[in-house]
This record gives C-alpha cells, sequence and structure tokens, in this order.
C-alpha cells in the first residue's frame, strides 16, 4: 500500500509540477504516510525534483532576466549559499521539531501559492503606467539580496512551494516580465535543489529505496503533464492545488494536537 501511495503521489506531483507547481504538496505527506522521518521525507521529496528543476533551468535558459543591479555571479552565490544554509538546518533540526513546522511550512507555501499570483499582476500593472524605469539605491539591493537569501534558505530547508515564492519575490524586486522571471526562477530553483540534494546526500538523510520510485513516478506526471499543459484549464488546477494545500495543512495540525 505504502508503495502504491508513494508511486501515486509522484505521478501526480510530477504532473501539478508540470503544469502550474505544488507537487511537494502530494510527496511529502506520501513518503511520511509511508514511513520515512519527517527529515528524510522532505530530503528524499526534494531529491526527486531535482531533475525537474535541471530540465527546466536548461529549457529556460535564455529567457534569464536578472534583476536590477544584480549580476549572474551574485545571484548564483545566493542561491547555492542559502540553499546549502537550509539543508544544513534541516539535517541539525530534530524530527520533532520539523514535525511540529510541516503544518505551518505548507501553509506558509499555500499561502504564497495564492497571493503570488496577484503580487505579480500588480507589480506588472504598476510597471505598465510607471514613467520611468526605476533603478535599485543600494539600500533596495542590499535589501533585495537579503530577501533573496531568506527565500534560498527556505528553499534549502523545504522546498515546498519555491517556485512561487521566487516568482512573487522577484515581482517585488521590480521585474515584470514573467518569461524573464521564470528564467530566473528556474536557474536559481536548480542550483539551490542540486546543492541542497548534496548536502542531504552527505547526511544521509535520502532514502534511496523511494527515491528512485518516486522519482520515475514524478517524470512519467511531468510528461504527462506537459503534453496536457495546454488542455486543462489552469484556473481549476490553481483551486484544486490549494485545496490540497489547505487540507494537508489540516491534516498535519490534526496529527499535533
Amino acid at each position: 500500500m505504502e508503495w502504491i501511495v508513494v508511486l501515486l503521489a509522484g505521478f501526480f506531483g510530477g504532473l501539478l509540477n508540470a503544469v502550474a507547481g505544488g507537487g511537494s504538496f502530494l510527496t511529502l505527506p506520501a513518503l511520511i504516510f509511508a514511513g520515512l522521518p519527517a527529515v528524510s521525507a522532505n530530503a528524499t521529496g526534494t531529491a526527486a525534483l531535482l531533475p525537474g528543476y535541471i530540465a527546466s533551468a536548461w529549457r529556460f535558459r535564455r529567457d534569464i532576466q536578472l534583476p536590477a543591479n544584480m549580476g549572474l555571479l551574485t545571484l548564483s552565490l545566493l542561491a547555492i549559499v542559502g540553499g546549502s544554509i537550509g539543508a544544513a538546518i534541516l539535517l541539525v533540526s530534530s524530527e520533532q521539531l520539523f514535525a511540529q513546522l510541516i503544518p505551518w511550512l505548507i501553509l506558509f507555501a499555500t499561502l504564497a501559492f495564492i497571493l503570488g499570483p496577484r503580487l505579480l499582476q500588480r507589480n506588472a500593472s504598476q510597471a505598465r503606467h510607471s514613467a520611468t524605469p526605476s533603478s535599485a539605491s543600494k539600500k533596495q539591493q542590499l535589501g533585495n539580496i537579503a530577501v533573496l537569501l531568506a527565500v534560498c534558505i527556505y528553499g534549502g530547508y523545504f522546498n515546498g512551494g519555491l517556485g512561487i515564492i521566487l516568482l512573487a519575490t522577484l515581482g517585488l524586486m521590480g521585474q515584470s516580465n514573467l518569461h524573464g522571471m521564470n528564467g530566473v526562477k528556474n536557474l536559481v530553483s536548480a542550483l539551490l535543489t542540486t546543492v541542497a540534494v548534496a548536502v542531504y546526500a552527505i547526511g544521509n538523510a535520502i532514502s534511496l529505496q523511494y527515491l528512485l520510485v518516486l522519482g520515475v513516478a514524478a517524470m512519467a506526471g511531468g510528461y504527462v503533464g506537459a503534453a496536457f499543459a495546454y488542455r486543462i484549464p489552469t484556473l481549476y488546477l490553481r483551486y484544486f492545488i490549494v485545496a490540497v494545500g489547505i487540507g494537508m495543512t489540516a491534516i498535519f495540525f490534526f496529527r499535533l494536537s
């Protein structure tokens, strides 16, 4: 039964990631249901998503549009350092502490999934009505670096909802070109997840037996999702993902009570 649950979660998680995101809302609970400790479940689920991140980064490599006054080297260093710090924090966290944080992390990712597109639309509207392009001051630049580093640390620690959180962050940093933002989002996600998975592997936090099944199922789901991406109404998918996020939040809060 556990293997069937993991297989289905990997397939549908990969499908959701291909068309709208939110696949980790399924994979993390499935791995915990299968008997993995919370930290190992999170590390294994993140590792299973890594090929998708790398493929997306390569696919959108020509669309990368860097934030104002931030070079590729700075962006890459923030992703690598943040991913390393987040992964290290996960490894030194106690199972009990991380299990208690899970419902709050899923709730945060769900809220980001709900509010992220609205922030992007508002920022794009402001950019269209702006008379002159804005240039980031030194203080703004340091603030952008601090916020992006915090998001990368979050990604290395939990990874759930990372894509939409990165997009919302880039929107708040002044970007409005969605294709360019997706290019940056995919690059940062791939870099921080790669280094985070390396840290997880060094800490023996990844379950290889479930990683193989979950990874293959996620790839199959991603392939199917890519084929049907333009046939499924995105709005309905978003409603479904939000419902899953709320449901999983409620289940994990109930487990804590």
